[in-house]
């Protein structure tokens, strides 16, 4: 058994290496299609841009030549790709910012940590308070407050994520309860107490939205799957046998909810992190989603490119896990992947 689990680990974890690989090669071959490049959009804004007679012919096509092939921008997308590459594994350096001349491992780092504690608390919240309704409207059987629940639930899945989370900072503006920005003021080191409890302040309407963007559809996916489980012949066996009816919500109906519930918590972390952007700038957190905007705005492409590569290793890093949750859950998908 335990040869077959780290074997179907092993399969798993190389299958996202070569989906990461690809995706690399695809996204550095996209940047290659895109007219121009930073350096000649940067020649020609500066150009545009100045009012200065003397620099009219400062940027000459030698001048822009040289510069693209200091930076590597003149060879073939995929050589450009596995220089990326070799600087990354073997270098351990993603570059530095074409704007900033900083480091992008460390414009991303701190950013990165923000964006997974916001997604974290996402999930967590999403979890929970699915579990807890659905588990609760299933033991008190049909009702209204099942049909109210699913109606709440059809109309926060039919309301686009942009209004739903702009609303929410019109609220946040006009009623002065929270502040209009999700993030603190001060750093974490300059008052750890303080800071956490400030920081739980200006996440709450952030997470608000995060929370009803996705507890339509995690609502949804949990009931119907309750409802389905309570109705199989083996509850109507145990209840026939005197087991308790709390130890057959818990105890079977809800453990066997847990498989679906995980195969979807992969699409669930997708749309979390990808969601998770948009709400970022709306917001002014500092996350991965603000960084990736500011880069794209400016026309960065290494920090778009750490970007991307970053925030779709965490997602493919979270369907993997997913993956071993359900195999360690559900044996039959770890035997049917060793044959």
């Amino acid at each position: 058994m335990k040869n077959r689990l780290a074997s179907f680990i092993v399969q798993r974890t190389l299958s996202i290496f070569g989906m990461l690989f690809v995706l690399g090669l695809l996204v550095f071959g996209l940047i290659d299609l895109a007219p121009g490049d930073i350096v000649e959009n940067y020649a020609i804004q500066y150009l545009f841009s100045s009012t200065d007679a003397s620099v009219d012919n400062q940027f000459d096509e030698e001048m822009i030549a040289t510069a693209k092939a200091r930076l590597g921008l003149d060879r073939p997308f995929y050589i450009q790709y596995f220089n990326w590459l070799k600087r990354l594994f073997v270098d351990r350096d993603l570059g530095r910012s074409f704007i900033s001349r900083a480091p992008i491992l460390f414009l991303v780092q701190q950013r990165m940590v923000n964006t997974l504690v916001l997604n974290f608390l996402s999930l967590i919240t999403l979890t929970v308070i699915s579990f807890i309704v659905s588990v609760l409207l299933s033991a008190i059987g049909t009702s209204k407050y099942d049909v109210i629940v699913a109606l709440v639930a059809i109309l926060l899945r039919s309301i686009p994520g942009v209004l739903l989370l702009t609303l929410l900072q019109l609220f946040a503006s006009l009623s002065g309860w929270f502040p209009i920005t999700g993030y603190p003021a001060f750093a974490f080191l300059q008052a750890p107490f303080r800071f956490i409890f400030s920081y739980g302040y200006h996440v709450f309407i952030p997470l608000l939205g995060s929370f009803l963007i996705g507890i339509g559809s995690t609502l949804r996916l949990v009931r119907a799957t309750m409802l389905d489980q309570l109705g199989k012949p083996f509850i109507a066996v145990l209840r026939s046998r005197g087991v308790p009816e709390r130890r057959i919500l818990f105890g079977h109906a809800f453990m066997n909810t847990l498989n679906p519930y995980i195969t979807s918590s992969a699409t669930l972390l997708a749309s979390l992190f990808s969601g998770s952007l948009i709400l970022e700038i709306i917001f002014s957190y500092p996350g991965m989603g603000t960084l990736m905007f500011e880069a794209v705005k400016q026309e960065d492409i290494n920090l778009v490119i750490a970007n991307i590569m970053f925030v779709s290793s965490l997602i493919l890093i979270g369907i993997l896990i997913s993956d071993i949750m359900l195999a360690i859950i559900d044996p039959r998908i770890r035997y049917r992947e060793a044959r």
